[in-house]
């Protein structure tokens, strides 16, 4: 448990071991920066944030809250990559705690806990929207907040408009049932900045706690958020932003090695 100035985050374990990162070819709504799926070792296990950073911890140990959708049990958002090695090395410095972001590989080894499908519950069933909108996914309504389910009883003043006039945004985290591995909102709110800068595709070999490129301008972000379609809401959806950019549908989550 690491507390700050009253403010609570409860840490989870993530055991080492081998998992297949990537998706295979045949599944539902995968895009090709998502394969080939390759077998990687974790070597060593971490704690992870149960949840994504709240707006509440970053208030208390970085003193601002650059938010949309202000709301201490809501995740952070609108900081960037740079924002967040700001807030890690103010919890070392301060308050002794040698956070990081998890690797893209720790990401999705926690994200899937043990499973193989497109999410941790199962496989996704994409079904058109008889109201002409984005294709629904059900598994998901129940375990993550995305495009198709986050306007449903929306009620923030500062919610973002949707193209089909409905108002959406973040809410506030652990709402929706855990993973396996008792995460929360592993799927879904707000993506989640990975340690990695970005590479186009993995080289499809067996590998052992990858880093991603060696370098480059963009970062990794996973998890998709509640402005994304179904098919970005699985565990192997990847995707990029600029290191300083910031946007109000991402978001960090802290890992803290095993040694700790």
């Amino acid at each position: 448990m690491l507390t700050v100035a009253g403010v609570h985050q409860r840490l989870r374990w993530i055991p080492p071991g081998p998992f297949t990162q990537g998706s295979p070819e045949a599944e539902v709504g995968r895009f090709d920066t998502e394969g080939p799926a390759r077998p990687v070792t974790l070597t060593a296990g971490l704690w992870l944030g149960e949840t994504p950073v709240t707006q509440a911890l970053w208030q208390a140990v970085m003193g601002d809250n650059p938010s949309r959708f202000p709301d201490p049990r809501r995740p952070v958002e609108q900081v960037s990559w740079d924002d967040a090695q700001r807030m890690l090395a103010r919890l070392r410095a301060a308050h002794g705690c040698p956070a990081a972001l998890p690797t893209e590989a720790q990401w999705e080894a926690a994200c899937r806990a043990g499973t193989r499908t497109a999410t941790w519950a199962d496989d996704l069933t994409l079904q058109a929207d008889p109201d002409g909108g984005e294709a629904r996914a059900p598994v998901l309504d129940p375990i993550a907040w995305h495009l198709g389910n986050s306007a449903q009883g929306f009620d923030h003043p500062n919610g973002h408009g949707l193209l089909d006039g409905r108002v959406a945004g973040t809410r506030a985290v652990g709402l929706k049932p855990p993973n396996p591995w008792g995460l929360y909102d592993m799927l879904g709110n707000v993506w989640e900045w990975c340690q990695d800068p970005w590479q186009d595709t993995y080289e499809g070999l067996a590998d052992v706690d990858p880093m991603g490129a060696a370098r480059g301008p963009l970062r990794v972000v996973r998890g998709g958020s509640w402005l994304h379609p179904p098919r970005m809401i699985r565990a192997a959806a990847r995707s990029a932003h600029p290191r300083a950019g910031r946007n109000l549908t991402v978001g960090l989550r802290l890992a803290v090695p095993a040694t700790a």
